[in-house]
């Protein structure tokens, strides 16, 4: 499974072959075949993996929590927990969006993580507009859209850009930002 998010990360869906990832999963071609009937199952099976790893361990994790700061740090702390043993989760998670613009066929609804990030954060925040939590004139569709695109952006972080040390230390910057504690506002 490691190798498969390596290989359509780094190459995408259609430059991917079970030639590559057996080589970079030191296994032989027929090998992979065996299990996997075709370059789509595998693909499949690594979304529906990843999301188990990445974006339903931080949902599970958020559940239990009462406030919307709460939820938002316990789905980053379960995906930074998941970076920590696998950064290809990250790259292939933000990859799999776009093979999904590319390839409307690739995407099912029970393992699109874009679709399953935005239901969590919708729910995560109208939870807070219902607790009172946020103001009544909030727009929450947008305050949704705003939070996902944080989300997924942090997202390409974790897969491109920074380490798992820079990860962590802007996520604790973004929930010290959202818990209202690194402004000054002047009267």
């Amino acid at each position: 499974m490691r190798a498969a998010r390596e290989v359509f990360s780094e190459l995408g869906y259609d430059a991917a072959t079970f030639q590559a990832i057996a080589i970079r999963a030191d296994l032989t071609r027929p090998a992979i075949n065996h299990y996997f009937a075709s370059k789509r199952v595998l693909y499949a099976e690594v979304v529906e993996k990843t999301n188990e790893m990445v974006v339903a361990a931080g949902m599970a994790k958020a559940d239990g929590q009462t406030s919307l700061l709460k939820r938002l740090s316990a789905f980053f702390s379960a995906a930074m927990q998941a970076d920590s043993r696998d950064r290809s989760a990250a790259a292939f998670l933000v990859t799999s969006v776009l093979e999904s613009q590319r390839h409307p066929e690739l995407s099912r609804d029970e393992h699109n993580s874009l679709k399953t990030s935005r239901a969590f954060v919708t729910w995560a925040v109208t939870e807070a507009l219902q607790s009172g939590e946020l103001t009544t004139d909030t727009d929450v569709s947008t305050l949704v859209e705003m939070l996902v695109a944080v989300m997924w952006g942090m997202g390409f972080y974790a897969g491109y850009v920074g380490g798992h040390d820079e990860l962590g230390n802007i996520v604790d910057k973004l929930e010290l930002l959202l818990a209202n504690k690194l402004w000054t506002l002047a009267e």
